[in-house]
């Protein structure tokens, strides 16, 4: 079982995993393709269960007991487990966080678009989509129908982030996720039509398929966009479809997250 270890210096070198939490661009710029952060119970459940392996943990005084059995998995065998006060955690993280659960683990590599396209039915792929939370949910929405793999484009932001995995309540762990290059998008979607996918652009356009009535084919790529912009013009020429979910004319739109759990579940429904 592993040992909690008390920190008094925020400046601890230890402790660089956990630095400037609020600040993008250097969290990008330290993590690289080496290691994300996860955050609360719920996410650190799914991480155990994921595969990843732990780096570090760096907790407040208050956490420490509901912590102890995770100390005791053979996952955390070895792993630094960090305990520091509140003002020093503040220093460390960058704003105030007097009840912070925070896990360092290595990154898996990502799978290629066409090893996804080769191994799957059911996949998403998101265009440009710069929210964290928003992509969060959708991955969370992608479990829970089964959804096999997801892929990003060049654009869209880091499936890893912080946010995104505590949106998803860790889920996305558990998710088949590839990345397009910058030089491979949009041509990226050759590559699921050439193992027979379909690909679904969604749009709130009045003249796309309404989605309860589109015949839902046997392999399947939903393709959504950022909220506002949506998919850009190239996606949407070199899809097979577009397709709408039918709302009320009152409203504009719908929350893109809100919008890929409608899709899944419209396409995951049982046939007669």
């Amino acid at each position: 079982m592993s040992e909690t270890i008390l920190v008094g210096e925020a400046d601890d070198a230890r402790l660089s995993d956990f630095r400037r939490l609020n600040d993008q661009a250097a969290r990008r710029k330290l993590e690289g393709d080496e290691f994300f952060l996860s955050e609360g119970w719920v996410s650190i459940d799914r991480l155990l269960d994921s595969g990843h392996v732990f780096r570090s943990v760096l907790l407040s005084p208050s956490r420490v007991n509901r912590f102890r059995p995770f100390m005791e998995r053979p996952e955390l065998a070895g792993v630094p487990v960090y305990v520091a006060e509140r003002d020093v955690m503040g220093d460390i993280v960058g704003f105030d966080l007097p009840r912070a659960v925070l896990v360092s683990a290595f990154r898996k590599p990502l799978w290629s678009v066409e090893q996804l396209a080769a191994t799957s039915k059911r996949l998403i792929v998101l265009e440009a989509l710069n929210d964290d939370e928003n992509v969060g949910a959708i991955a969370r929405a992608a479990r829970a129908f089964d959804i096999d793999g997801m892929v990003l484009s060049p654009t869209c932001t880091d499936p890893y982030h912080r946010r995104t995995v505590r949106v998803s309540m860790g889920e996305i762990l558990h998710m088949r996720v590839a990345r397009a290059s910058a030089d491979g998008w949009p041509g990226a979607l050759d590559t699921l039509h050439s193992h027979e996918f379909e690909t679904w652009a969604m749009t709130p356009d009045p003249k796309a398929e309404d989605l309860w009535g589109a015949d839902v084919p046997d392999r399947l790529a939903i393709m959504l966009g950022a909220e506002g912009p949506g998919l850009t013009r190239a996606v949407l020429d070199i899809a097979c479809m577009r397709v709408r979910i039918p709302i009320s004319g009152a409203v504009d739109s719908l929350n893109v997250g809100h919008a890929a759990a409608i899709a899944f579940a419209a396409v995951s429904r049982p046939r007669q």
